[in-house]
């Protein structure tokens, strides 16, 4: 199969190409620089054309969640319009699209794992552009895999992790929020999810691709702390209130994978698990 991965650059991007690579499937992966994924134009000319390509990889993202709160309109153009226009043109082209998104489409309030189908409620104006990027995906292509992710972390360009041990490294006491629960993921991890789905050629549909179990950001930074051969005891909780942000944070992102498991395909492991493998090449 041949694979268009747009939004090659990021760390999503770059781990997707790297992996296809790896398996031997045949990638082009585009980036800013080389795709303005805001010109209709632009977009039908590089995917455009049955046979080109049979999967696009839309890894391209306006994920700036604070700076959306006072520039929607810019958020939106990426993370709606743009997904509409690839997913106009994968449709077109006969390609199937998968679409990345998030669990920043969920309000954040329930206590138990969000069902793929679980209504949307976002807070935020980047949960509002990436909800209307889900319903654009929906209505432009019908072939589409919807994997919404949470928590990323990866070895290509800033995350928690890195942020976190630098952190740690300057300081003697750290103070990391206890009172939001999510699903860390590997962007490795992600990767592999991806390409798994696309080989066993699942119905389209919505699937959740996180790490299994979960935590708080108190829980993830003890653990990278640890990992970076400092003593997690120097980590200590506190509350949300503490760091203001414009955004809000969804206080639980938690997502199940029902749909997966409906679909024969095994989720990400425990976060912890996939934490220890990844910490290596994540922190060097």
């Amino acid at each position: 199969m041949r694979w268009l991965v747009v939004g090659a650059s990021g760390m999503l991007g770059q781990e997707m190409v790297a992996l296809l690579g790896a398996r031997g499937e045949d990638v082009v992966g585009t980036t800013r620089t080389d795709l303005d994924v805001t010109d209709p134009v632009a977009v039908g000319t590089v995917v455009d054309g049955v046979g080109r390509y049979d999967i696009v990889v839309n890894c391209t993202a306006y994920a700036a969640v604070d700076a959306a709160e006072t520039d929607e309109p810019a958020a939106f153009a990426v993370n709606a319009v743009a997904a509409s226009y690839l997913a106009r043109a994968s449709a077109r082209s006969g390609a199937r699209l998968v679409h990345i998104s998030t669990d920043y489409v969920f309000d954040g309030h329930a206590g138990e794992p969000y069902a793929e189908d679980a209504p949307a409620a976002p807070r935020s104006a980047y949960g509002r552009t990436k909800v209307a990027g889900e319903w654009a995906v929906r209505a432009e292509c019908p072939d589409h895999l919807l994997v919404r992710t949470a928590w990323l972390y990866g070895a290509h360009g800033a995350c928690f992790p890195k942020t976190i041990a630098r952190a740690a490294r300057e300081r003697s006491s750290l103070d990391v929020v206890a009172d939001q629960l999510g699903q860390p993921t590997w962007t490795a991890d992600l990767a592999d999810l991806v390409h798994r789905l696309v080989q066993a050629g699942v119905p389209a549909g919505t699937y959740h691709g996180t790490s299994s179990g979960s935590t708080s950001w108190h829980g993830f930074a003890a653990a990278v702390v640890g990992a970076a051969g400092m003593d997690p005891a120097i980590v200590h909780p506190t509350t949300s209130e503490a760091f203001v942000r414009p955004a809000p944070r969804p206080a639980y992102s938690v997502l199940g994978h029902d749909a997966l498991r409906d679909a024969g395909i095994e989720p990400i492991g425990p976060w912890e698990d996939r934490w220890a493998a990844a910490a290596e090449s994540v922190l060097a």
